[in-house]
């Protein structure tokens, strides 16, 4: 049987205390346990893991046990026997000497913060020009944001006007007793009548309408920076919606480049078509070819065959956020001239 090193599982160190066991064990479980967990046999199986480490350490006599001689001096029989010891959700707590699992949240709510929700991401999506994209550019917009009624405090009411909510009995959250097999099982969640804040209004708010937020302009400065491509996106941290006693969202802005009318781009590559005349084509010559960001001269070799394309080096898009460059490949088409009888005639002899 491989040995099981139980501190690293607990993620203690071998002096720990019986009470920094306890605490390890306690923040574990509440995290793997099966009943937050549902249909996720990973969770169930580090469960496992867990409550048998604990079985071990936090028993002084185990503990010294395993100390000596590893997790070799347990037998198979009494291995399974952890597993058989799994406590339910609210013996988990009960067994620390909490008694009722609503003492927890209680005392724990101002140190742990129980009544704890991150910020919503926003997403926003904005649309720039290829040239934009070039050279990078600097925007500067507004997004809706909903952040806390300032005048009730996000509470919906006002303090004079809220009463205890008799669902929870003031404490913001229910519990719910479900059995599984032999096995009982207390799912710990928010209250839905007074959304975890313990009380309820008996007259909402004037200025939220009892919603506790209320929707503002956020103004947004945002640098784009060169060589951005359709589809990227840049991450603006703590511009989300705000938090319950947590970090605000984030912002995520997606980069939309407008279709050009000139140039196609693949990547760092740009491609564009230009005409010449069929005079050109045959004898050669030069066309000015208008980049992205200036004009150049391309020279026309004699005998130029139509749709062949010439690659202009380091004249592309930028890479982004960089000065290194794609290449332009430019297509040539030969604008062929309608001819009247007489120049037609010319032309034959010319060709003969």
């Amino acid at each position: 049987m491989a040995e099981k090193d139980y501190y690293n599982i607990l993620g203690v160190e071998k002096n720990a205390s019986q009470e920094e066991i306890k605490k390890a064990f306690r923040q574990l479980a509440r995290k793997y346990h099966p009943d937050v967990n549902q249909e996720n046999k990973d969770a169930e199986e580090k469960f496992k893991g867990i409550n048998e480490a604990f079985q071990v350490l936090g028993n002084e006599k185990k503990k010294a046990q395993y100390d000596n001689l590893g997790s070799s001096a347990f037998s198979s029989q009494e291995m399974n026997g952890f597993d058989s010891q799994k406590p339910n959700f609210e013996d988990l707590f009960s067994d620390f000497g909490f008694g009722d699992i609503f003492n927890i949240f209680n005392r724990e709510r101002d140190n742990e913060q129980e009544d704890y929700l991150e910020g919503a991401d926003l997403r926003y999506n904005i649309e720039i020009t290829l040239e934009e994209a070039f050279y990078g550019v600097k925007k500067t917009f507004e997004i809706p944001v909903h952040k806390t009624c300032n005048k009730c405090k996000g509470l919906g009411a006002e303090e004079r006007h809220l009463k205890e909510c008799d669902k929870c009995h003031g404490h913001g959250k229910i519990k719910i007793l479900r059995r599984q097999g032999f096995s009982q099982f207390v799912s710990v969640i928010h209250c839905d009548k007074c959304h975890g804040h313990g009380k309820i209004a008996t007259k909402y708010c004037d200025k939220c309408k009892g919603k506790g937020k209320i929707e503002e302009n956020q103004k947004i400065e945002l640098k784009i920076p060169r060589g951005v491509n359709s589809g990227q996106y840049l991450r603006i941290e703590g511009k989300g919606e705000p938090g319950r006693n947590a970090p605000s969202g984030d912002l995520y802005v997606i980069i939309h480049v407008k279709k050009h009318n000139e140039f196609k781009r693949e990547n760092e590559n740009l491609f564009l078509d230009k005409r010449i005349d069929l005079i050109t084509a045959i004898f050669g010559g030069s066309a000015e070819i208008q980049g992205i960001d200036k004009k150049i001269k391309l020279k026309i070799p004699a005998g130029t065959e139509s749709h062949i394309p010439f690659r202009l080096a380091k004249q592309g898009m930028t890479f982004i956020d960089s000065k290194k460059r794609g290449d332009l490949f430019v297509r040539i088409i030969i604008d062929i001239p309608k001819l009247d009888q007489d120049k037609e005639k010319m032309f034959k002899k010319l060709m003969e």
